[in-house]
């Protein structure tokens, strides 16, 4: 695994790319579904009722909330061929872009897989951006996609 100091931006840059190799796969049951509603008070039906998504969703069958499948991300994060050091903290600056592409049905693996897509530098800190796709475990295409942005800071 390579290293690179969240203050070396031409480093950072000279490492964007190519998406990287899947990481752990995880299923997503009815029951975190159906936590996942509880949670944040949407029970569409198309999430949560089962009988009811198998003879109407045009999915055949009830699938996870497109948030659940993003809030999944850090626990499914590839196994990361950059490592960025010498940060004293890194926080959540948004998203650059987000695409729900295809639905994740329940019941289904699902994997990850990350790409650095740039760095900046910023008055705070370093500013980078990723790729992250999100996939049903052999589908042909993601099921997410999303351009997250963190900010690295010194002390």
């Amino acid at each position: 695994m390579d290293e690179v100091a969240y203050t070396d931006i031409e480093g950072l840059n000279a490492r964007a790319g190519e998406l990287g190799p899947w990481g752990p796969e995880r299923q997503v049951t009815q029951e975190m579904i159906n936590r996942f509603a509880d949670l944040t008070g949407d029970h569409q039906w198309i999430h949560v009722d089962v009988e009811r998504a198998k003879a109407e969703s045009p999915f055949g069958g009830p699938v996870a909330h497109g948030f659940l499948s993003l809030s999944l991300l850090p626990s499914l994060a590839g196994q990361a061929e950059l490592r960025v050091t010498g940060f004293a903290n890194v926080a959540n600056y948004g998203a650059e872009k987000l695409r729900f592409m295809a639905p994740v049905p329940a019941g289904a693996m699902v994997h990850a897989r990350t790409r650095l897509v740039r760095a900046e530098a910023k008055a705070r800190g370093t500013l980078v951006t990723s790729e992250v796709e999100l996939a049903v475990v052999g589908a042909p295409r993601p099921s997410l996609i999303y351009m997250m942005q963190a900010l690295y800071m010194g002390a």
